[in-house]
């Protein structure tokens, strides 16, 4: 029982010193991402969709807006009335639109990330098991890493086939 105590304390310094460590900035990494470019392309058409359709809807309530203030004083109060609230409801569905849409936007901004976030982190764990690392950290969350620190980011970036 000596023994094995004996020998295990003896390989402890040796299994811990045979750990790997890496460091990646995966901010810095996904940012350099090549596929960003097509899916900013897709938000800003998708973005330009809304904001046209956007600016008709107040453009059409500019319009109604406007006539109503200009016919306002030679209506009947019941008239009156009805086109008020055909304003409110306007004014409404403009908001709905709006908050709609940057709903949208945003679900589709995520859809459109997430591929790019998984190939991003499936290269980052190829690096890590071809080279043999325990752990390869996001040096964008580290408070420190020391200069003898072996930053992965190059073998990352030729996994990627990013130059």
């Amino acid at each position: 029982m000596k023994k094995i105590i004996i020998i295990i304390a003896l390989a402890m310094p040796v299994l811990v010193m045979a750990q790997k460590f890496g460091h990646v900035n995966t901010s810095e990494l996904f940012t350099i991402m090549p596929e960003l470019n097509s899916v900013k392309l897709k938000m800003d058409t998708v973005q330009s969709q809304y904001e046209n359709q956007l600016t008709l809807m107040q453009e059409e309530f500019q319009k109604k807006a406007q006539d109503y203030q200009a016919q306002a004083s030679t209506m009947t109060d019941a008239i009156r009335q009805i086109r008020e609230q055909e304003l409110q409801e306007m004014q409404q569905r403009i908001q709905l639109f709006y908050q709609t849409a940057e709903q949208d936007i945003q679900k589709q901004q995520q859809e459109l990330l997430a591929p790019v976030h998984d190939r991003m982190a499936k290269a980052i764990e190829a690096v890590g098991q071809k080279e043999g690392y325990t752990y390869i950290f996001d040096s964008a969350a580290m408070v420190y890493i020391s200069p003898t620190a072996i930053d992965a980011m190059p073998a990352v970036k030729k996994e990627l086939g990013i130059k």
